[in-house]
């Protein structure tokens, strides 16, 4: 079953629609928006969407895995990756909690 996502054309004209913005002035929001997540979660390893979630950077320690072709042991390297955490008002509105 293939889920259909809203693409950037179609946030951008809601976006737009909502706020009675021009579509050009909405990807410029969406766009200032990118920007500020990716530059503030470089630089303080943190960024909030209110409402919606957090970006955080966090460290992953070097560990041992396995090659699945060889079954040999292979030592993965430590590395910072970025992840996505989402906010409990998010959550509970998109899979409210069953009574």
């Amino acid at each position: 079953m293939a889920v259909k996502v809203m693409t950037k054309g179609q946030l951008i004209s809601l976006i737009a629609e909502k706020n009675g913005l021009t579509k050009a002035a909405a990807g410029g929001v969406l766009e200032t928006l990118a920007c500020a997540a990716i530059a503030e979660t470089k630089k303080n390893g943190a960024f909030v969407i209110p409402g919606i979630g957090k970006l955080v950077k966090s460290h992953r320690k070097a560990r041992m895995g396995r090659n699945p072709q060889t079954g040999a042991a292979i030592k993965i390297p430590a590395k910072t990756v970025v992840k996505f955490r989402v906010a409990k008002a998010c959550k509970d509105a998109v899979v409210p909690l069953k009574k």
